[in-house]
């Protein structure tokens, strides 16, 4: 794909099935139990064998390496592995680099997976305990010195000043946090399953950095998903209705760094998702009204507004009351503030639930969703549908 022209994957793929382990903060089992759990569910909603799978696709991150899953899930050979970087940001593009490994003929089907004990294990929001030397180490440490320690440090600075830049309290982003604790309310797969807040209760909430407040900041979790990539003619012939990739893409901006872009032209938006945004448009010829369900990455409130910025679905500081009149069903599952973090991962599978009809929270006639990955770092997107086009 080309940022600068439209690229030919669109309708070559689909997403097939979808498998999970339960979501807690104590798995009380290995990472690699809980990546086979949830490769072995996904395979079985697809109705598929793992001797049918032939690529395996994770994350950078991952401690389970894809043959070690493959061995352990009772796979057989491997055609196609592959790892994405960047935490969060890879999600998508883990779909995207099963589809291309599909539409290519190099695999015909490919399992996407994530699995963690983020909350029992090594928890991410605890910031930089150890860094090895490395380039990315190097550009931490411009900030680290003074006291910006931790991702919410990190985001905090762009998120203050999106406030200033358009005049707005941090009740602005309450209003995400609100939207995703009332899908997650009803959503029994959820942590926060029952649990919905009010914008009084995110105001009371402690800071955790200015301007964030605790429930502007998503939780820490156990568990594994999955997801099953082929063909999309072969998807015709499998049980469930097939989630059609109609595009994928990745993206990295201008001085692009991992969650401290602070030289940028500007720090009120994401360039990284503007990238991504204006190759799903351009590949699937679609626009934000063509869109029935938005599931945005979602590790810290003031990001999404700003994905809905850059998507175009709003002008520049008008996310908070676009998403407070509800005008794009949002984080229909709970977001990763209140159904799980799994780096984005549960997002796609809540995509492909609303392209089936059959989410806890679904969203009548649902066609076309967009799936957005991690944000602040290198980062990519999906659009989903009932078809190719």
């Amino acid at each position: 794909m080309s940022v600068r022209r439209a690229d030919s994957l669109g309708g070559r793929a689909a997403i097939v099935g979808i498998g999970a382990t339960e979501f807690s903060k104590d798995s009380g089992r290995s990472e690699l139990k809980l990546a086979v759990e949830a490769v072995r569910a996904a395979l079985d909603d697809a109705g598929l064998t793992p001797a049918d799978v032939d690529g395996l696709v994770t994350f950078t991150m991952d401690t389970s390496p894809e043959i070690t899953v493959a061995q352990a899930a009772g796979m057989g050979e491997l055609s196609f592995f592959s790892r994405i970087h960047y935490g969060g940001g890879a999600a998508c593009a883990t779909v995207q680099q099963a589809a291309l490994a599909v539409a290519s003929g190099v695999a015909d089907v490919v399992v996407c997976y994530r699995a963690f004990n983020e909350r029992s294990g090594r928890r991410f929001g605890s910031g930089v305990q150890h860094r090895e030397p490395t380039a990315e180490g190097t550009a931490l440490g411009w900030n680290l010195p003074f006291g910006l320690l931790t991702p919410a440090s990190w985001v905090a600075m762009a998120a203050q000043r999106y406030l200033h830049t358009y005049n707005l309290t941090p009740e602005a982003f309450g209003h995400v946090a609100v939207t995703d604790r009332r899908h997650a309310a009803r959503n029994p797969a959820a942590y926060f399953y029952e649990k919905p807040i009010t914008l009084a209760d995110h105001a009371a909430s402690r800071w955790i950095v200015e301007p964030l407040r605790l429930l502007d900041c998503c939780q820490e979790t156990d568990g594994g998903q999955a997801v099953v990539v082929t063909s999309a003619e072969r998807a015709r012939d499998l049980p469930r209705p097939p989630a059609v990739i109609i595009a994928a893409a990745q993206g990295a901006g201008r001085a692009q760094e991992q969650m401290t872009s602070f030289y940028r032209d500007r720090l009120t938006g994401l360039p990284e998702m503007d990238v991504v945004a204006r190759q799903l448009w351009r590949t699937s010829g679609l626009a934000p009204a063509d869109i029935d369900v938005g599931i945005l990455y979602d590790h810290f409130t003031p990001f999404v507004l700003m994905q809905l910025e850059e998507f175009g679905f709003c002008g520049m500081g008008e996310a908070a009351d676009f998403v407070a009149d509800d005008a794009l069903p949002l984080n229909t599952h709970g977001g990763q503030l209140g159904e799980a973090y799994l780096h984005g991962m549960n997002g796609i599978a809540e995509a492909v639930r609303q392209i089936r009809g059959t989410s806890v929270n679904q969203i009548p006639g649902a066609a076309r969703t967009l799936v957005t990955a991690g944000t602040g770092v290198p980062t990519s997107g999906l659009i989903l549908g009932t078809d190719g086009g």
